[in-house]
């Protein structure tokens, strides 16, 4: 006849374990108290992360433009990538990376199929509010937590920036290591030579300058004052806003 038995535990999980169909032992373990559905919140009301990163691996096969890896210790962002089969030898991917801490692009080979380590980054959504001297100001519109980067983390994206414009921030090991601007902004022009009578969107381009400092080429009929949109990937002229 079968046997059982039955250990009450002071804290811990409800755990079932059964013994495989040829044995006849069965054990229960039975706990005091059961495991909440509700996610982990901070005092903030934010979902909860947990204190060490979690590096997830996936195989080099997997590599794709934007994908963010691990070597060495550092995060990367992989900016081309080519899978490459040659009729010798063992099939391996070329790729084309960005280091997020320095600035560095390097291009890196990897064996396919080998397994790399995926870079545990997450983003949030901050508000750039002010300059600061040379530090430009972002906002937790949740917390009111202020982010302060820079210039020289900046880079050339403060030529996009505009007070009140929602970006995404990219954070490893608890640190910003880069930032989103939309890809689309609509800026004001504040200084271009005057348009001509009879030019169109074909005639030709000039330059103009914007509210933000950036100099964009924009049809011959933009004048000063006029709103326009602008790609912020290739800081090209889209369309009057």
């Amino acid at each position: 006849m079968a046997g059982m038995a039955i250990f009450n535990l002071p804290s811990a999980s409800s755990i079932f374990f059964r013994a495989s169909p040829s044995s006849s032992l069965t054990a229960t373990l039975s706990l005091s108290f059961k495991p909440s559905v509700l996610p982990m919140r901070g005092l903030s009301g934010k979902p909860f992360r947990p204190r060490f990163p979690k590096i997830y691996a996936f195989s080099s096969n997997d590599i794709k433009v934007g994908s963010n890896i691990e070597v060495d210790g550092a995060p990367w962002k992989v900016l081309e990538f080519l899978h490459v089969k040659p009729g010798k030898g063992a099939a391996f991917v070329r790729t084309k990376m960005r280091n997020y801490l320095s600035g560095n692009t390097v291009e890196k080979t990897f064996r396919a199929g080998v397994t790399i380590d995926e870079a545990d980054i997450f983003k949030e959504t901050k508000q750039f509010t002010y300059k600061d001297g040379s530090q430009f100001v972002f906002m937790d519109l949740n917390t009111y937590e202020e982010i302060r980067l820079n210039a020289s983390d900046v880079g050339d994206k403060m030529k996009y920036l505009k007070e009140g414009m929602d970006c995404i921030m990219l954070f490893w090991n608890g640190k910003v290591i880069d930032f989103e601007v939309p890809i689309t902004v609509q800026l004001t022009v504040v200084d271009v030579d005057p348009g001509l009578k009879g030019d169109t969107a074909q005639g030709g381009s000039k330059p103009a300058t914007l509210d933000t400092g950036a100099v964009v080429n924009v049809p011959l009929f933009v004048n000063i004052g006029d709103e326009i949109l602008v790609d912020t990937r290739t800081g090209q002229y889209m369309s009057r806003a």
